[in-house]
């Protein structure tokens, strides 16, 4: 474990490593000075022999980059694992200015190297007197020091960004550094019993029930209240309840139906349930939303535990009335408002429009009753739209709530031959 001070210790450490070393290894290099400038910069006010140790790359350890702390985390604890770093520093050796140079810069660099050979791992003592306040040598890995080739193509490219000159240079690499991370760890509660009344684990035969579809009437693409849908699925023999959700960010509360008594040669794996309509269920416009929901069957075997299903899509439709519309009333001209009314009510937050003809309108109006109101339960939301300019002709109209459109079409006669709803077109003059 350390603070963010462990790069700091590092190349301090092994600064002081390199002072120390090399003059008692050769000492005609008593003037040695060990520096840890860039290299543009590392000649800077120095005359005598010098070695110049730049830390020029960091990189992440793979090997500890996902793994916690021994000591800071335990079996059952959440933890974040630390910062863990490879130093990799490019040694470079200098002679001195008044006599032959490059033999100088070579005692320098070959001390520099025998040191570092020698001396593989940092001393927890060594970093602790590298710098005030450091606790890098607290890790529980050791601090190990190796000699990193480098190709020529490797030394090209660090020098021309460098925008220095050249010199004999050699590569090493400090690892591991870790830094602790300061996000909190969490640890959970011990457990007191194993389930409900301490029975341990309890074990269930036979799989959860599997949903394959929600299917409206008549291929609708949409179902409506009052309308049955059909269930189909697998493991459904013990009659799940059905759960409708609401996709809103905010959804009114979750529905649950139950199947509909089984029908003559109903095929197993297939049932229908009904989301009822006023007046089956006078709360029918507050727990439903037109829009999409979530289906998913629930199943509770009984002093067992619910199993839950997988979850399939379905889309709510809202009925609508559209006035003046062509069933009756008098022609009306673009400018004039229409009053559209849906049913189950329509939630603040959706986005709500009306396709008139082929050209989609946005509400000048949006009104849901005041829940004080004696008629609350009975009232549908009110939607007022202004008629387009457009020709004259009839026009189906159509209320989209969240992607979900209402239905314009009506079924007559024995073989159900739709049409559109008159009560959803208008006649513009």
């Amino acid at each position: 474990m350390s603070n963010t001070l462990a790069i700091a210790a590092a190349t301090t450490a092994l600064r002081n490593l390199l002072q120390a070393g090399i003059p008692a290894l050769d000492p005609d290099l008593s003037d040695l000075e060990v520096t840890t400038r860039s290299p543009d910069a590392a000649r800077e006010n120095l005359s005598a022999t010098s070695l110049n140790l730049f830390l020029y790359r960091t990189a992440v350890n793979a090997g500890w980059s996902n793994t916690d702390l021994p000591s800071s985390v335990r079996p059952g604890e959440t933890g974040y694992p630390p910062l863990a770093l490879n130093l990799q520093y490019l040694v470079t050796a200098y002679g001195r200015d008044a006599v032959d140079k490059d033999a100088w810069s070579h005692r320098v660099l070959g001390g520099a190297m025998s040191v570092l050979h020698d001396h593989p791992l940092l001393g927890a003592d060594e970093i602790r007197q590298a710098t005030n306040g450091n606790d890098l040598a607290e890790q529980p890995e050791r601090i190990r020091i190796s000699w990193l080739p480098l190709t020529v193509d490797d030394i090209s490219r660090l020098w021309t960004a460098f925008q220095s000159q050249y010199r004999v240079s050699v590569a090493y690499e400090v690892t591991v550094v870790l830094i602790d991370s300061r996000r909190p760890s969490r640890a959970p509660l011990p457990v007191l019993t194993r389930g409900q009344d301490d029975r341990g684990v309890m074990a269930v035969t036979g799989g959860a029930p599997v949903l394959r579809a929600i299917r409206p009437p008549r291929s609708q693409p949409a179902g409506r209240l009052g309308e049955d849908l059909v269930v189909e699925g697998d493991q459904l023999d013990a009659n799940p309840l059905i759960r409708f959700a609401s996709t809103l960010p905010e959804p009114p509360p979750i529905v649950e139906l139950p199947r509909r008594p089984p029908q003559a040669g109903e095929p197993p794996g297939r049932f229908a349930v009904r989301p009822l309509d006023q007046p089956d269920d006078p709360d029918a416009l507050g727990r439903w939303v037109p829009g999409f929901y979530t289906v998913t069957a629930v199943l509770t075997p009984a002093g067992l535990p619910a199993l839950v299903s997988n979850a399939v899509a379905f889309a709510l439709a809202p009925r609508i009335t559209v006035t003046p519309n062509a069933s009756g009333g008098a022609p009306v001209a673009p400018g004039t408002t229409l009053t559209v009314t849906c049913s189950p009510r329509a939630h603040p937050a959706q986005r709500v429009q009306l396709l008139f003809g082929d050209q989609l309108l946005e509400p000048t109006g949006f009104t849901n009753p005041d829940p004080a109101s004696p008629a609350f339960q009975t009232t549908p939301t009110t939607l007022t739209f202004t008629v387009p300019a457009v020709g004259t002709g009839v026009y189906l109209a159509r209320l989209r709530v969240d992607g979900v459109d209402s239905l314009p079409v009506t079924f007559a006669g024995n073989g159900e031959i739709p049409r559109f709803d008159p009560g959803q077109q208008v006649q513009v003059s």
